[in-house]
């Protein structure tokens, strides 16, 4: 599919990248287009040390290595499909492919068998709830037409672990050590724009800078709700705290409890002089743990109901534990994704806990400031 529709837009004119995560993966794509156009050499112009094709019609082929993504660097392209896009950075698909496809308001098609709840996984998440821009499909193997695929998925449903049966031949979105459960069930709620009337609420924030996202995550204690999210980063400290503030001026805040760690210090001695209810929280592994217990029992108990926010939901989905050589638990993101959402999220409704102590019992969870 992906084939046809690269060399059939090329043919029309379109300037088109076949993009795969190394430089051994773009073997068997080279071939099959080589296979296709290679009784029309002469026609075409094939260079096969650059592996660019080209059509008389201006538009060409290229394939390329995400393993090398200089090559792909200032390139303006009608059409992209990245093969395997699972396996590929997320910095790759946004630093470096979506920029090509902005001169030519180009397309972007991402093909991939999953690999647990990442990046991709998250584009697919916000394709599904798109419904205007971008798309998403699934198939498993056992739909396939081709009948020695489907032998060959009834073959290996005894031959493989479940997990891997799965993702591989069922296409599903499979979790590593997934933490928090029932949140497609959980997030169900619209953003509101301002507090209502007489309302306090309790916020969490988790700060970021360059890559890393400040959030700020909002919650209603009396009906355990969350009310708003707001997410942003390359900006500096004190624009920081000047959007913190007017946000507090719509949601006024019962307490804000926020990340002391790292980038979190200067922006807390800000806010302080705002005389905003702060709460400065220090992250260490037993700190970490006792407010993932806390967000991951209200979730199970159906304590909280969260936003209909695709970023927040796949980040808490792909949010994982790894357990250490100690035997300790060590909780984060996959590598190259995000956990912003899920760190100022568990900080509010520990906020939340603590303006209504009935709603947790002490035992469930240990602050430590």
């Amino acid at each position: 599919m992906a084939g046809a529709l690269c060399l059939s837009a090329a043919n029309q004119g379109a300037a088109v990248a076949w993009i795969v995560p190394t430089y051994k993966n773009a073997r068997p794509v080279w071939r099959f287009c080589e296979r296709l156009v290679g009784h029309l050499d002469g026609v075409v112009q094939i260079n096969r040390t650059e592996r660019l094709i080209e059509f008389p019609s201006g538009g060409w082929l290229g394939v390329y290595s995400a393993d090398n993504d200089v090559a792909v660097r200032g390139e303006a392209f009608d059409l992209v499909v990245v093969d395997e896009a699972a396996r590929i950075s997320p910095d790759t698909y946004g630093d470096v492919i979506l920029p090509t496809l902005a001169d030519r308001d180009g397309r972007c098609l991402l093909i991939s068998t999953p690999k647990g709840l990442n990046w991709f996984h998250s584009e697919f998440v916000a394709a599904q709830g798109d419904g205007v821009d971008r798309a998403a499909w699934q198939a498993p193997s056992r739909d396939n037409p081709m009948p020695t695929i489907r032998r060959a998925a009834e073959l290996a449903r005894d031959r493989v672990a479940e997990r891997t049966y799965l993702q591989e031949w069922e296409a599903r979105f499979v979790a590593g050590g997934q933490v928090f459960r029932k949140v497609r069930e959980a997030a169900r709620l619209r953003p509101l724009e301002r507090g209502l009337p007489g309302r306090r609420y309790v916020w969490g924030l988790d700060w970021g800078q360059i890559d890393d996202f400040t959030v700020a995550s909002i919650l209603d204690p009396v009906t355990a709700e969350q009310v708003h999210v707001d997410r942003f980063n390359k900006i500096d400290y004190l624009l920081q705290a000047a959007r913190i503030r007017i946000l507090a001026e719509r949601f006024p805040p019962l307490l804000m409890i926020a990340e002391r760690n790292n980038v979190g210090a200067p922006v807390i001695e800000i806010l302080e002089r705002y005389n905003l209810p702060l709460w400065a929280w220090t992250a260490t592994n037993a700190s970490k743990h006792d407010a993932v217990v806390a967000l991951s029992l209200a979730l199970d108990r159906s304590e909280v109901v969260l936003l209909d926010d695709p970023v927040q939901t796949g980040e808490l989905l792909a949010y994982e534990a790894e357990k250490l050589p100690g035997g300790l638990l060590r909780y984060g993101a996959p590598e190259g994704m995000h956990d912003d959402t899920v760190v100022a999220l568990m900080l509010a409704w520990l906020g939340a806990c603590s303006a209504d102590a009935g709603r947790l019992q002490a035992r469930d969870f240990r602050v430590v400031a």
